[in-house]
């Protein structure tokens, strides 16, 4: 075959760039149709029918339970007294409003803001003892040669996170209570007993050991499938460039795992004023409200026992916006850090 060796004047070689000729089974949409790789919102929702219809129940159950709830909030503005009536909906018209009250209240209260410290104090200290924990496990699981020995660790750690508060708690008293197992060790040495379990001053630090012992197991399993998908090849290539087991952890584990990471530490920080409604009220008469009383329990203690809705809702409210501040907060440091957060820029 022969190629023409004609040249091409000058005007259709600009005809050439503007309209270039087109591939082989590349044809223009047609007329009234979205272009070539965007469909429309009909033929989308056509397409994903069956997968919106499988999420529907679950969208349901969010609104009803997490959204609906929402506009309850409305009695953080109002004197509300829920025995005006048998339907809560008729109680909320009914009853008296008092604007900013209730939060003004709640800035003068010194026990709102002893809750406040508590909550942020126990909070940092979870996030300096109890967040490195689950990661250090992973990696010290991973590194296990043994199928067998790293799935029976695995267990043992994991076992904690299905047992209840009620019996996290009487673990502990049977440890280090006045009459457990600690110290009735020191009182046969001759030293004298003591008791952890009633004391304030190490009571923030005891919270943090019940989290740890009760929760890091389940931690341990978000890292150790972050840790399964990163490539055997990666670790084979730099063993092969001279790096030992620390440096392999180092430039190839480590960053596998920060996505991850950077992700839970969004969700922990958006979480920070929950640390552990439960957990605490369980422990409150042992160490007074001085040392014990959180957010929650503050909320708890005034709604339900002193029957003051509206004081209670609205410092839920407040614990609600600041809450939702340190997530917006916490997500822009992630995207500062080039990852991705709980949602992209």
């Amino acid at each position: 075959m022969s190629h023409s060796t004609v040249p091409r004047t000058d005007t259709e070689a600009e005809e050439g760039k503007k309209n270039p000729p087109k591939a082989h089974g590349d044809d223009t949409a047609a007329p009234g149709r979205p272009p070539t790789g965007r469909l429309s919102l009909r033929l989308r929702f056509r397409r994903d029918r069956v997968l919106l219809l499988m999420t529907l129940p679950a969208v349901v159950l969010l609104l009803v339970f997490n959204y609906v709830p929402i506009l309850g909030n409305v009695v953080a503005f109002q004197e509300y007294d829920p025995y005006l009536s048998d339907n809560g909906v008729v109680s909320i018209v009914h009853s008296p409003w008092v604007g900013l009250e209730n939060f003004q209240r709640i800035f003068e209260d010194s026990a709102f803001w002893n809750a406040v410290q508590n909550t942020l104090v126990l909070f940092v200290l979870q996030l300096l003892l109890y967040f490195p924990v689950p990661i250090l496990l992973a990696l010290l699981i991973n590194s296990v040669v043994r199928p067998r020995v790293r799935a029976i660790s695995q267990a043992i750690l994991y076992l904690p996170h299905f047992f209840s508060w009620v019996l996290v708690v009487a673990v502990f008293q049977q440890l280090l209570g006045g009459a457990g197992l600690l110290s009735q060790l020191l009182r046969q040495h001759g030293y004298d007993g003591l008791d952890i379990m009633t004391d304030p001053e190490t009571f923030k630090f005891l919270i943090t050991a019940q989290s740890v012992w009760k929760d890091a197991g389940w931690g341990i399993i978000v890292f150790l499938a972050a840790l399964a998908s990163v490539s055997p090849d990666l670790y084979e290539a730099a063993a092969m460039d001279g790096a030992n087991r620390w440096r392999r952890m180092w430039h190839v584990t480590l960053p596998a795992l920060r996505p991850v990471v950077a992700l839970l530490l969004v969700l922990r920080v958006g979480d920070a004023l929950t640390v552990g409604f439960e957990q605490i009220l369980l422990q409150r008469g042992a160490v007074g409200p001085g040392a014990a009383e959180v957010l929650d329990t503050f909320v708890w203690w005034n709604g339900v026992r002193n029957q003051d809705f509206g004081y209670a809702a609205a410092a839920g409210l407040v614990k609600g916006v600041i809450s939702l501040g340190l997530v917006l907060a916490a997500n822009k440091v992630a995207h500062l850090m080039g990852e991705q957060g709980v949602y992209k820029k």
